[in-house]
Parts: structure tokens; sequence; C-alpha cells
């Protein structure tokens, strides 16, 4: 076992130290900060008009922004880190730095921690999803990553296994099948950052329909979000969603669904009733409250972002 070498006390001198007040109640955040996530379906473009990697500057406060790279979830973390900080350095970005945390000890480092919370945007990188929870989950990085979203309001990305880390109820694996079946998925606990969702990520390249209606079909209280690649989907918490880049977003609400999940056995044929989905192409862009009292025809889009922009429980 692991030693838990920052107790909650040098968790709050560390906090403070970096200018955050580390004293929230668990589940909640300050009404008036709205944090915002730029999570990635994978691929995104780092060569040409890199439109989604401008729009992390910019979410973060532009070319002086202090931004995080967490390379954990790469089994080749030394060349992606290459790639990136060639890329946005190219961008202007004056200030950008790898996090030094590559494995479960890392993550209880206190120089990784106050690191993390000195960050205007984080950038989770691809790789394996499952990894990269196994270095955080419940640690003090994790918790400096609620910390600086819940209480300084800071842009957190996400690309790939990035993106899909982001939901509390995380997709860890599974393939997508022809059609569409009963437990082809797996699921693990993810960050939580949202709360009320299932990121699926590769969406309409990997063809993951079948595999996202298998997903919600177990969890129907939730949305289903699939992500293209080169396509970004940011929320602001509370506030509004918007689609960025080449692909579209897909949303998927199974809440007022009927299903035989509870009849048939695993890998059995699903039959999915009621389900609603919407298909948000990039420059959809939708605020919750300048369209709540809108005409009926998206009251049932709005219902889903309204529930899609919820903020989780802040883990401290």
């Amino acid at each position: 076992m692991i030693p838990n070498s920052i107790n909650r006390r040098k968790f709050a001198q560390l906090s403070i130290a970096a200018g955050v007040s580390p004293f929230i109640p668990y589940g909640h955040s300050k009404s008036n900060v709205n944090g915002k996530l730029l999570i990635i379906g994978g691929a995104e473009d780092r060569l040409n008009e890199r439109i989604i990697l401008k729009k992390f500057i910019e979410l973060s406060g532009g070319n002086q922004a202090k931004l995080k790279f967490i390379l954990a979830a790469s089994s080749e973390p030394s060349s992606v880190w290459s790639s990136y900080s060639n890329v946005f350095k190219s961008l202007g970005a004056k200030n950008v730095e790898p996090i030094a945390l590559l494995s479960r000890e890392d993550a209880y480092n206190p120089d990784v921690v106050l690191n993390l919370l000195a960050a205007d945007g984080i950038f989770m990188t691809g790789g394996d999803q499952s990894r990269l929870m196994t270095e955080l989950w419940e640690t003090p990085a994790y918790q400096a990553i609620h910390q600086v979203f819940h209480l300084n309001g800071i842009c957190i990305a996400g690309t790939s296994a990035g993106a899909a880390v982001m939901s509390r109820q995380m997709i860890s694996q599974g393939q997508a099948p022809i059609i569409t079946q009963k437990d082809v998925v797996s699921f693990d606990i993810g960050l939580g950052l949202v709360s009320m969702a299932i990121i699926d990520q590769h969406f309409s390249q990997r063809r993951r329909l079948t595999r996202l209606l298998s997903a919600l079909a177990q969890r129907p209280d939730l949305l289903g979000v699939g992500i293209d690649e080169n396509t970004g989907l940011v929320i602001t918490l509370n506030q509004s969603i918007e689609v960025i880049g080449d692909g579209s977003v897909t949303i998927l609400d199974g809440r007022e669904m009927i299903s035989n999940y509870d009849e048939i056995e695993s890998q059995e044929k699903l039959e999915l009733l009621g389900v609603k989905m919407h298909l948000l192409p990039s420059g959809s862009s939708y605020h919750v409250k300048a369209y709540r009292a809108e005409e009926k025809r998206i009251a049932s889009l709005l219902d889903a972002i309204n529930y899609l922009v919820l903020p989780g429980p802040a883990r401290l």
C-alpha cells in the first residue's frame, strides 16, 4: 500500500500556497464559478488549423496561461509530450509544462499536487483510460484536479482516453457490436467532472453507436455522449455547450426509454424503445438560460443539455 504522504492539513497548506481556498463542502461547487471542460473525441488536428488546441489556450486564459499536461494514460509519454509541446509552443503558448505524474506514487508527491493547483488549464492526453484512473483515483492529485476545477473554474481538456475519464461512469472497455447487445461494455469510475453522462470517443469513425446504446441500456439514468474525432465538446458548467472542430456530437437520452434489459441474458439482442437522439454538428451552441423559454421544438434537447451541464460532486 502506498502511504498517504499528504494528509488533509498538508493538502490545505498546498492549496493556500497555490492561491486556492481548500474549504468547500463535499458535493458542492461555488455558485459563481463555472468550470469549463473541453472533451475531445481523439485524433485532434495538430498540423493545420488546430482549432481545438487553440480553443484550449483561449479557455485557459490565453498565451500566458499556465498549461499543465497529464501524460499518465500514454504508454509512450515522452514522445506524446514532444508532440504536444512543439504544437502548443508553435501556437504561442508561453508556459507549457508536463506534470511528473506517471505512477500512482507520483500522485501523492507534494510537488505534483502543487503544480496541478497552480494550473490555468490541464490537458489529459490519450492512451488507456483505465491506466490513467488507476494512477489518479482517490489520490491528492485527483483532489487537486477537482479543487482547481470547482473553485478556480479552470479549463480541463481531455482527448481520447482523457475524454473518457471526464465522466463519473466511464467506459473502460468494450467492442462496438454490429447489433446492439446486452453487457458488451464494462464500466469503471472516472474523474466525475461530468456527473450525469457517459462519454464515448472516436464515435463515428469507429462506429460506436451500438456500443453507446448498450451502455445506455445498463445506465438509462445517464445521457450517452458520443464525440467524433477532431471534434470538441465545450461544456461550461451550469451554462452552455458548444461543438467545435470537424465532426459532430451525438447525445442519446434514454431516461424515458423502455427496454428488455432485465429480461434477457448477457450478449442477447437489446430492444430499446423511446430513445431520444440529438445530433449536434460543429458550430452548434446552446446557452441554457437563453433558450430555457424557447419554443417546444427544442425542449427535449434543452432538457438534455440542462442535465449535461450539471456539476458533479467536488471530490475534496
